[in-house]
């Protein structure tokens, strides 16, 4: 099951999945291009709200009567309404919100519910769920507050699902793509250009992250989980997340006036945060 799958990186994925041999279930909000794309890969269309709850429910039930089962699960819908920190407006937070972190948890749980009832009944179980995070959410993004903020909430919940789902055979990692979309293609237009030659490499080609997604949610990968990965072109590298720094311990409570030096002498042996896209 791929959702966004209408255009951008989820048109790509399900080209690629299709080639691969897989049986697809395709979501998206807009039905007519979605269409389009299983007309093209032979796949079931559900069209429809990804962050509506009963939907989500709906749409895993329409994988498992369709094709008996649930193997994988691709979070791809995505939302954005950029503005700077001083000028959010709370209609555009909620959307946001809704789309990018609901519309992946909602279809998260149902598919999580339907591997366990499947475990519980003493079945094998490999499954897969690969969600979609970005830059923004691990670096944080200027202008991007309330995408960076959606995003960086996607890589959590991708790791706290991975430590609660492996006991009934279910990996889940997410990949942090730079591709050209129909978001991407507008905010960052001279980054994100196709080459002038048709024989130059088309780094930012949406293709080029498919084959990624398509592993991950093989089998080979099934030693694979709570991970993030970057992948942009022909790159592709394994992010690192928060870690536990060196601690100092008074034995007591502190008091205000002790920490200045503290503190300093801990950022000092603690490695430069990467820097803020845009900053």
């Amino acid at each position: 099951m791929i959702t966004g799958a209408a255009q951008g990186l989820g048109r790509a994925h399900a080209l690629a999945f299709a080639s691969a041999g897989a049986r697809l279930v395709l979501n998206d909000l807009d039905a007519g291009a979605l269409a389009e794309v299983a007309a093209l890969t032979g796949a079931v269309a559900v069209p429809g709200d990804i962050a509506d709850w009963d939907f989500a429910a709906a749409l895993i039930g329409t994988a498992v009567a369709e094709h008996g089962r649930l193997d994988a699960l691709v979070n791809n819908a995505g939302l954005a309404r950029d503005r700077m920190v001083v000028n959010l407006a709370e209609d555009e937070w909620d959307a946001v919100m809704r789309v990018n972190l609901k519309g992946t948890a909602a279809p998260l749980r149902h598919a999580a519910a339907h591997w366990r009832a499947r475990s519980k009944a003493g079945e094998a179980v490999a499954a897969r769920v690969v969600n979609t995070t970005s830059g923004a959410g691990l670096m944080g993004s200027v202008g991007q507050a309330s995408y960076s903020a959606a995003k960086a909430g996607i890589a959590a919940l991708t790791q706290v699902a991975a430590a609660e789902l492996a006991r009934y055979g279910v990996t889940v990692n997410a990949i942090a793509p730079s591709a050209r979309t129909a978001m991407t293609e507008v905010v960052f237009a001279d980054a994100m250009r196709a080459p002038l030659s048709g024989a130059d490499f088309d780094a930012m080609a949406p293709e080029n992250v498919s084959p990624l997604v398509v592993w991950l949610a093989g089998a080979d990968s099934g030693d694979v989980t709570g991970r993030v990965f970057e992948v942009s072109g022909g790159s592709v590298s394994v992010a690192g997340g928060w870690q536990h720094g060196e601690t100092r311990d008074a034995g007591r409570r502190w008091h205000p006036d002790e920490l200045g030096p503290v503190v300093r002498d801990l950022l000092s042996r603690a490695p430069a945060p990467a820097a803020v896209y845009g900053a």
